[in-house]
């Protein structure tokens, strides 16, 4: 198996299999074998079944369900980086924001000198096709601008959910994740950090999907999670 694609999803019923579909297109034009893990993050709806059907176009997709509460965007993420077969590893967003063609431009990356390869729309060359609301933009800027004066210098956009890993790489670092919640982006980069991988920041195309399910305590959330990474980092937690 060459690459895994985990996409994490919670209550997408609506827009899931739009984006299977065009995960789908683009994994029957490459040359090499890969896998879909949909990871159902404690769903109300029918998100689970809709990723169980779609297995009718696609022989390598697998689902996961989340159950009793015990879950969030970094609990999904890491329970299908730990089940990924592939080489290569990337985890996108059930909105499909960031195109899965995207790979394609981080792959000689992955090949040649970088562990981890990230998604990015604060570097050069990125573009933004639809903005988001203007409040949810300006607080994204302040909170990467905190997750850079605290913790992670050097890394314009911690939280963009397009990020590919080597496989064994991804398994050191998700093995080690305590965070659950949104903020686990940042703590994944500050343990490749820690454990001495290269990171490398990719501009890519974005598209903001007006359905974005981030409240303004989501923002608090991830806060209060970054504050704890801080913590950790303070207390050698992770060394």
């Amino acid at each position: 198996m060459f690459l895994s694609v985990i996409i994490p999803a919670r209550n997408e019923e609506a827009r899931l299999t739009s984006t299977l579909d065009s995960v789908e297109r683009f994994l029957r034009k490459q040359k090499y074998d890969a896998e879909i893990i949909v990871v159902a993050d404690n769903c109300r709806d029918k998100t689970a079944s809709v990723a169980e059907n779609f297995n009718h176009n696609f022989k390598n997709i697998k689902v996961i369900e989340l159950k009793d509460g015990k879950g969030g965007k970094g609990v999904a993420v890491k329970s299908g980086i730990l089940t990924a077969k592939g080489r290569y590893v990337l985890f996108m967003d059930a909105d499909n924001a960031t195109r899965i063609h995207e790979f394609n431009y981080f792959l000689p990356y992955l090949e040649k000198n970088y562990e981890i390869v990230i998604g990015s729309r604060a570097v050069r060359g990125s573009r933004v096709v639809i903005r988001q609301l203007l409040w949810r933009e300006l607080s994204g800027k302040i909170g990467n601008l905190i997750i850079r004066l605290l913790i992670l210098p050097g890394i314009y956009d911690t939280q963009c959910g397009f990020k590919a890993f080597r496989n064994e790489t991804a398994k050191r670092i998700f093995e080690k994740q305590t965070i659950s919640g949104w903020g686990f982006d940042v703590e994944i980069l500050l343990l490749a950090k820690h454990l001495g991988f290269n990171v490398k920041e990719m501009p890519i195309t974005w598209h903001n999907s007006h359905d974005s399910r981030v409240t303004g305590r989501d923002y608090l959330t991830t806060l209060r999670e970054i504050l704890k990474i801080r913590r950790n980092l303070r207390q050698k937690i992770y060394s």
